[in-house]
């Protein structure tokens, strides 16, 4: 029986011990897509105390405390910080085999090197140790601590960027880049959104925004400033893929039924935001930039909560929406014209595992390698049977060795265990396989392809 979090915690073999030891460990991170507040690096800001780095704005772990039983008093609501700390505390143990008891001990053991078991016993504690390290424990030494070469931070066009301008001019060995997120752009089901965001638009650009054309050039603009700070990505959240064309005089009608707080008609919905997405690839593809879509995520259900909490109150799932026809005709479009960027397809529905796969597979062009990725195991999949599903559809479909890799897709500045969760999975597959001489005991060559998906393909890729 092998100890929990051991040395060689999810390394079944010698070989794909080697091949972590070796190979992957010391690799440093290039995290290319997450959801860090870039005041909070720039501020190089440190923490009160356990809740607030590691508990605060984490909905992964306020759904398993809902789950068992625990009211949103002592989640979201107005308990002071270590009640609430101590009632994740208690629910740890009951998340047994879900992938949050893997991540919340690896992030107490790295960095605060906390091998104890959390539980209720337990808390005070736990608590108590990691309080007193966080006084050395500032978001840009976090940052350092865990090797993070460069980050893509998640912004919208209106963001003045002033953080990652900041940050700029005062390094700390991190490159903090922004990625253009323009969701809202596109919002006209929701039309309180989209409002807001025009408005916004306009007085940020100085710029009079009253038809369609008027929109794109305005937001062109805000893609052109993001460039020139350093932005090199951008980031698209979608329930599923749209491809329904329309003309300049159909865009200029649904944008001012928006304005008029009007709903829009399904089909409405799917040309204004075909528009804008082809809008923006374009842009993309012209400033040598790349795109990331993600796919699949039905939203904030539990209208309940939304109301008391708002977004991301841990109240999203899965969806099943229809892709393929939608994503092929998109990217198709794209192709025709020379106009498709480096893209990287991530998928929410593991039953669309292998759509996504081969789709990937349809628009490579030969000028880079992997140059259309089927990205990392998102969100629900962000865990060791979905990474491994993952990267075995990869395989099958196209090109583990060309994977650009693991990204945290966090809020919280320790959730960078995650590569490490992945760097060990990936050398346990791949591990396994030559120990049942499915592949060949070649590690030298095995341990440069972990070192390429662990940090050189998305070095090379993005050029950051």
């Amino acid at each position: 029986m092998r100890a929990f979090l051991s040395a060689d915690f999810l390394l079944q073999t010698e070989t794909a011990k080697r091949l972590y030891f070796d190979y992957a460990a010391s690799m440093p991170i290039i995290d290319y897509h997450n959801h860090l507040p870039p005041d909070e690096i720039a501020s190089n800001k440190t923490f009160d105390n356990l809740y607030a780095i590691w508990l605060k704005g984490d909905h992964y772990k306020w759904r398993a405390m809902r789950a068992n039983g625990v009211s949103e008093e002592f989640i979201t609501g107005s308990a002071d910080d270590y009640t609430k700390f101590r009632h994740w505390a208690a629910t740890a143990p009951y998340t047994i085999r879900n992938p949050l008891y893997h991540w919340s001990h690896m992030e107490l053991k790295n960095p605060f090197g906390v091998t104890d078991l959390l539980s209720e016993q337990t808390a005070e504690k736990i608590y108590r140790d990691c309080n007193a390290q966080l006084p050395q424990l500032s978001t840009q030494s976090l940052l350092q601590h865990y090797k993070v070469e460069a980050l893509c931070t998640t912004d919208d066009p209106v963001d003045s960027l002033e953080h990652h301008r900041a940050i700029a001019k005062q390094p700390f060995g991190t490159r903090v880049l922004p990625t253009f997120r323009p969701d809202r752009a596109m919002a006209v089901d929701n039309p309180a959104t989209f409002n807001q965001f025009v408005d916004q638009l306009s007085a940020v650009t100085n710029k009079d925004i009253h038809k369609f054309d008027e929109l794109l050039e305005a937001l062109e603009s805000r893609h052109t400033y993001f460039h020139e700070a350093g932005g090199r990505l951008s980031d698209h959240g979608l329930n599923t893929f749209y491809f329904t064309p329309a003309s300049v005089t159909e865009l200029d009608t649904i944008f001012q039924r928006a304005r008029q707080q009007q709903a829009v008609t399904p089909h409405e919905n799917a040309q204004f935001k075909t528009a804008v997405l082809l809008a923006v690839c374009r842009w993309n593809h012209a400033r040598g930039w790349a795109q990331q879509f993600h796919v699949g995520a039905i939203r904030n259900n539990n209208s309940r909560l939304l109301q008391r909490i708002g977004a991301d109150a841990g109240v999203d799932s899965i969806g099943d929406w229809n892709v393929a026809d939608a994503m092929s005709s998109f990217f198709d479009t794209l192709d025709k014209s020379d106009q498709l960027a480096k893209t990287i397809v991530y998928n929410l529905n593991p039953a669309y595992n292998e759509v996504f796969a081969t789709m990937a597979g349809n628009f490579q062009d030969g000028t880079i390698p992997g140059k259309i990725q089927y990205g990392s195991g998102w969100w629900f999949l962000d865990q060791k049977d979905g990474m491994e599903k993952q990267m075995n559809t990869l395989s099958n479909m196209g090109l583990l060795s060309r994977f650009v890799g693991m990204l945290t897709d966090s809020r919280s500045f320790l959730s960078y265990s995650r590569h490490e969760y992945f760097r060990r999975i990936l050398c346990n597959l791949l591990g396994n396989d030559v120990e049942q001489g499915e592949l060949p005991n070649d590690v030298a060559w095995l341990g440069k392809m972990v070192q390429d998906i662990c940090y050189n393909n998305a070095k090379a890729y993005f050029g950051f």
